[in-house]
């Protein structure tokens, strides 16, 4: 059974912590990408970060948040398998090794490979992971023996009506946002020195 209240959670997590420093992100010639650690037992914000390809290109959202993460002393951070790890858009290979290296047994996401190429003009994901990996849309397992993946829109979609009708539209209104920050990217990539842009 999926928990409501998580997933409102996760969307207020988005829609309150990681898309204010994504649209600073942005202003900078950052990605739209983002990424959020809480705690499991009270879902608590430990983190929220966005991309920071502008200072080098491995800080994926996903990525910048670990790294931040890390740099929380040992004995003031959760242990990752206590922790849930949220990210706005499905993770590429690059993100998704760095969440298995450290640990998660777990990670949800919003937007999936197939938005960051139509909707956002991002396609890189998968072209990645058909030229290097060889795998086809989606190749990767997402439940494994390191974590278990959840699309956020796919547990929605599983909902009883009223409920799916009201995430569903909490969900349009965050992508209205992104589809802005999209916007914004798009028209200054041109004056980034990300290599993949």
């Amino acid at each position: 059974m999926t928990d409501i209240s998580l997933i409102d959670r996760l969307l207020d997590v988005i829609e309150h912590d990681i898309v204010p420093k994504t649209a600073d992100g942005v202003a900078y010639g950052n990605k739209l990408f983002g990424a959020a650690i809480l705690r499991k037992d009270d879902r608590s914000l430990v983190l929220a970060e966005t991309n920071n390809e502008i200072e080098n290109p491995l800080w994926h959202g996903e990525v910048h948040c670990l790294k931040r993460f890390y740099e929380i002393p040992r004995a003031e951070r959760v242990d990752t398998k206590n922790a849930i790890f949220l990210a706005t858009h499905e993770p590429c290979s690059l993100c998704l090794s760095a969440i298995t290296w450290t640990g998660f047994d777990n990670f949800y996401y919003l937007f999936s490979h197939e938005d960051s190429r139509d909707s956002f003009a991002i396609p890189h994901d998968l072209k990645i992971l058909k030229e290097v990996f060889t795998l086809d849309p989606g190749g990767y397992n997402a439940e494994n023996a390191y974590w278990k993946s959840f699309s956020i829109r796919k547990l929605v979609r599983a909902l009883p009506e009223a409920e799916r009708k009201r995430l569903e539209g909490r969900i349009e209104k965050i992508s209205a946002r992104y589809d802005d920050l999209s916007g914004a990217y798009q028209a200054s990539k041109a004056e980034n020195d990300i290599p993949l842009n």
